[in-house]
């Protein structure tokens, strides 16, 4: 039964999926609870800055602010369209009859037998297209920001101008980039089921060797330095950031 050939497979690719998956939630409290030792977090309040400053001097830096969206929006399109290309590939190798060689020894590579073959092909499949959702969601909404950016409001607008505030550009601002950082962690997890074509155990240690990296990437530290923090009010505020 390949059941029982696979139990590399059923031990490994869990904790391989789990280990980063564990991490992100570490990472969400930290960033709910103490934004200012995130890169996330500040990168958060950095944003919320320079909407404010765009808006504060518009008719300045409108084209500053349609630049700095554009690029933005040209970095989702480009995972974007890697991502649905990853899935176009995908799908072609799932629906044509290419077999690959199988292992001389199952018991260190896993199993590769039809079933466990597209288990991994379509498992990659769902992770691209996740991400791609991702992605898409994220130009949506960036998109929209850069038109209420730079909308002028005038005393005539009414209740329009109270509604098309400060906090809800930010708003759909951080709901862009965070669709964004979303899309590019699936990414970062689908490495190591990319690794699983070949073997649950150099999938099993590219989580392993992942989760660090991501932390020494995603987390502030320094002692003694001024940073900024994202109140429960959406403003900006300065702490100092201790070890």
């Amino acid at each position: 039964m390949e059941w029982r050939k696979s139990y590399l497979d059923l031990v490994l690719i869990p904790h391989a999926i789990l280990f980063p998956l564990m991490y992100h939630v570490w990472l969400w409290n930290k960033i709910r609870s103490e934004p200012h030792r995130t890169v996330i977090g500040m990168n958060s309040a950095g944003r919320r800055l320079w909407v404010r400053a765009m808006m504060k001097d518009n008719e300045k830096k409108n084209i500053l602010a349609v630049q700095s969206f554009r690029n933005a929006i040209m970095g989702s399109t480009l995972m974007a369209t890697t991502s649905i290309l990853l899935c176009t590939g995908l799908a072609a190798v799932l629906s044509s009859t290419y077999s690959i060689k199988k292992p001389l020894n199952d018991t260190v590579f896993g199993a590769h037998g039809e079933f466990m073959l597209s288990l991994k092909y379509v498992t990659l499949l769902l992770f691209f297209m996740f991400a791609f959702l991702c992605y898409s969601l994220s130009i949506r909404f960036i998109n929209q920001v850069n038109f209420l950016i730079n909308t002028p409001f005038s005393g005539e607008d009414g209740d329009l101008s109270g509604r098309l505030s400060y906090d809800y550009i930010c708003e759909l601002l951080e709901k862009g980039f965070i669709l964004n950082v979303v899309g590019n962690r699936l990414f970062y997890i689908a490495m190591p089921l990319l690794l699983w074509i070949f073997g649950p155990v150099l999938a099993f240690l590219c989580s392993l060797v992942m989760v660090p990296i991501l932390y020494n990437l995603d987390v502030l530290c320094g002692k003694g330095k001024e940073s900024a923090a994202i109140g429960s009010n959406g403003k900006v505020e300065k702490m100092d950031a201790q070890v």
